[in-house]
């Protein structure tokens, strides 16, 4: 009998830490191809462009009176270094790129 319980409560032990561990993590945004953030081109690349390279964005706004787009992947661990990677792409009213930033803690990024 005693034997039934330590194995109730060793499943209830792996049920428990399992949970933890799961719920420690959290991803937001989604993925997008950092190794063609170098092909951005101010001046020259249009929304279209950008769409065909990395799909629709995670998050639209207006910056300035000016068309945003961010293109985010946010993955955050309690037992793991968290990494994020974040591009932020501005539009003039034609639709031309004109500015962009890129940031990353991805070691692998770009490759």
């Amino acid at each position: 009998m005693q034997h039934i319980k330590r194995a109730e409560w060793f499943n209830f032990v792996a049920v428990v830490c399992l949970a933890v561990m799961l719920a420690a993590c959290a991803t937001a945004g989604k993925s997008f191809p950092e190794e063609s953030v170098r092909d951005i081109r101010i001046g020259t690349t249009t929304k279209q462009d950008v769409l065909d390279t990395f799909g629709q964005p995670w998050r639209t706004g207006l910056e300035d009176g000016r068309e945003t787009w961010t293109y985010g992947s946010y993955r955050y661990r309690a037992f793991q270094e968290s990494v994020s990677s974040d591009l932020v792409i501005r539009f003039n009213q034609e639709g031309v790129v004109i500015s962009y930033s890129y940031s990353t803690t991805n070691p692998k990024a770009g490759e």
